[in-house]
């Protein structure tokens, strides 16, 4: 049995399902269902009704967790006492986005935290990011979570959900989202990169059939090339040095525009590595500093 799989249980009887429980140990909700399936076996009995909506714990998992929630609780500060010792280097995988928006913090949080820790990053496009991670090439990544939820073999963790907008040239002629389309040449985001699949996916509902001008791999060269005055792009949201930089119309796609997650992800088995959390809570404090400063 696996410690983690206890936090499992505790997570799934404090939120009433397995779905519900899911993000809090950063996994799907049929790998807490299997994770509570293995605890079962090793238990030799049932911890939940399964009958209802609602997942109801057994007296048996009521008395189970609470023989070790207090245990647990005083490992993880055992465990956290000792962050300063952490050495050694973690190889990252990072975005382009995220490497403007996100690293430069982390960074320093990092820096602060765990001075003995060696960062070597390297960037790339999410799916290609995620290969290296499976493969053993990277030890964690900051990318765009995949719109099927991503493998339950990685351990994610989200850290913020974007929107995405329509950009176009300040003059540009269209009362809305469909005519700007309609009107100007469509500067594509990169295929290859998951966020650029979802603006296309976007683009493709909204006007069926539009073919793009023009493909680019970043969201800055995108936007430098609608502020010219070169075509119109879905892109997400913009960065507020972005803005200030090349001017634009920005259009917002409405309650029901697609979004992205962005999340910190590396395989399950190194999920509890204390280098790895403390990488997890250096993005962490960047995201709350970034929404900070913008309130």
């Amino acid at each position: 049995m696996k410690l983690h799989f206890l936090h499992t249980l505790i997570a799934v009887i404090r939120h009433g399902s397995f779905a519900a429980a899911a993000p809090e140990v950063n996994l799907t909700a049929s790998a807490v269902g299997m994770q509570i399936r293995q605890l079962e076996i090793y238990f030799g009995r049932p911890l939940f009704d399964r009958s209802g909506r609602a997942v109801r714990p057994t007296p048996l998992a009521l008395e189970v967790a609470a023989a070790v929630e207090s245990a647990l609780g005083t490992l993880e500060q055992l465990r956290s006492r000792t962050e300063a010792a952490v050495t050694g280097h973690v190889r990252l995988g990072i975005i382009e986005s995220a490497q403007v928006a996100l690293l430069p913090q982390a960074m320093l949080a990092l820096r602060k935290s765990v001075p003995g820790l060696e960062v070597h990053c390297a960037r790339g496009v999410s799916q290609l990011l995620l290969q290296d991670l499976k493969a053993g090439r990277l030890d964690v990544a900051v990318l765009v979570r995949p719109e099927t939820g991503g493998s339950s073999r990685l351990s994610w963790t989200p850290l913020l959900t974007e929107s995405f907008v329509l950009v176009a040239p300040p003059q540009a002629r269209g009362r809305n989202v469909r005519e700007l389309l309609a009107a100007h040449e469509w500067i594509r985001l990169d295929r290859r990169a998951t966020g650029g699949r979802i603006a296309a996916a976007f683009v493709e509902a909204t006007l069926p059939g539009k073919r793009e001008f023009l493909e680019l791999p970043g969201t800055d060269a995108i936007v430098a090339m609608v502020s010219a005055g070169v075509g119109v792009s879905v892109v997400p949201e913009l960065r507020e040095d972005v803005r200030r930089t090349w001017p634009v119309r920005e259009v917002g796609l409405g309650r029901r525009g697609p979004t992205r997650q962005i999340a910190l992800v590396c395989r399950a088995g190194d999920a509890e590595d204390r280098r790895i959390q403390a990488v997890l809570r250096a993005f962490q404090a960047s995201v709350a500093q970034g929404r900070h400063g913008s309130a």
